[in-house]
């Protein structure tokens, strides 16, 4: 018992913290301007996507699983990280502790709306989005801990903002990839069976398997470069730099990435988003925002990348993240992957200080790459 309840201890800390091993570093980019999105392109997304990359529909690169477009996945020392922090005493919170401003959101008007466009901040990566009527929800995670067990692994910081039955009823989620942060069994278990139906997962591939053994069914299965339409909006599956395991097994077995939602051609009210998933920094971004042109909002985290030489190529930083906010032409953005969840060795209230001087260093606008306090509520109308 003792033998596997250690196992299960390093499998939680492994697994949880996305961290071992991390992509060949990437070239950095200057921070590049961010026009507003075209409506028309002189070559369509796919038709760049496809020029400017490796191939994008793959079912496997190598004998080791799926690997990214700029960089292989060397395996970095897990366990001199862990050292390093063990005996560092890392990360250093508050010796008060942590003391996050918490929004309550309006649930009630949450659940009723279906015409004002807004984004929600639940937690980490977790966010609701509404557009044009239709709820979806990024990397729902409600649990305590983001792990295989409940006895290990890190332990939520902060409440999430919403629970399950909280939410209005959501019609696609989004899931980026399998890691436990990302991709929560209790999480997906809970919206499969809200009352009106289960929504529309939309998942990499290799991760509609898993669904499946966990009873969910109404799943669709995308490549980097896939597109579907989901309630109405036009959904694509894009690239990001990262890497996937759910055990000490299965590395690389199923893809990541991040996703791009547009209301259809025609729409009343054209609005665009890209969900980047969790990443280091590649090339990618710039191949994504000269596809689609920008968006009008992009979901970018920030948090979780401290050591830099173990989590650099894995998790941006949130100087990283205004290059990726460039890089992808987007009129605004918001951070995520922070303030929830200890991964990393940075504490989880500095990613948004650092944030600021980043965008302060680049010369953008104030308010144009910001955060969200948990639970907070914003209407998406001012970012068109």
């Amino acid at each position: 018992m003792l033998s596997r309840s250690r196992d299960a201890l390093m499998l939680g800390a492994l697994l949880s913290a996305c961290g071992s091993g991390t992509p060949a570093q990437s070239q950095s980019q200057s921070p590049s301007a961010s026009p507003s999105p075209s409506q028309s392109q002189s070559q369509s997304a796919d038709a760049i996507l496809q020029d400017t990359r490796p191939p994008l529909h793959h079912a496997r690169h190598t004998s080791s699983g799926y690997v990214n477009n700029y960089g292989d996945l060397p395996h970095e020392s897990f366990l001199k990280w862990r050292w390093e922090r063990w005996t560092q005493g890392l990360p250093k919170p508050p010796a008060n502790g942590y003391k996050f401003p918490l929004d309550s959101p309006d649930v009630a008007w949450l659940k009723a709306n279906r015409t004002v466009d807004t984004l929600t901040w639940i937690g980490h990566a977790s966010a609701l989005v509404q557009i044009d009527g239709v709820n979806i929800l990024t990397d729902p995670q409600f649990s305590q801990r983001a792990s295989p067990v409940s006895f290990a692994g890190p332990e939520r910081k902060v409440p999430a903002a919403l629970s399950v039955a909280e939410l209005p009823h959501i019609d696609v989620v989004l899931i980026s990839h399998n890691h436990y942060d990302h991709l929560d069994t209790a999480s997906v278990q809970a919206l499969n069976a809200q009352p009106g139906g289960p929504p529309l997962f939309l998942v990499p591939l290799g991760i509609k398997a898993w669904m499946a053994s966990e009873g969910i069914a109404n799943v669709r299965e995308m490549d980097w470069g896939d597109e579907t339409r989901a309630a109405g909006l036009d959904v694509w599956f894009v690239p990001s730099q990262h890497w996937s395991a759910r055990s000490l097994t299965d590395r690389a077995e199923t893809l990541w990435g991040g996703w791009v939602v547009k209301t259809p051609d025609g729409a009343a009210h054209p609005y665009s988003f890209c969900f980047v998933g969790d990443t280091g920094y590649s090339k990618d971004f710039a191949d994504i925002g000269q596809a689609f042109g920008g968006f009008d909002l992009a979901l970018i985290p920030i948090g979780a990348y401290a050591p830099r030489w173990f989590m650099h190529a894995q998790h941006v930083d949130p100087k990283e993240a205004v290059q990726v906010f460039g890089d992808l032409r987007a009129k605004k953005a918001i951070g995520v992957h922070w303030g929830t969840f200890e991964l990393a060795d940075d504490p989880l209230d500095e990613a948004p200080r650092l944030l600021s001087d980043a965008v302060k260093e680049a010369g953008l606008a104030p308010g144009s790459f910001t955060v969200l306090r948990h639970g907070q509520t914003i209407r998406l109308g001012d970012t068109r």
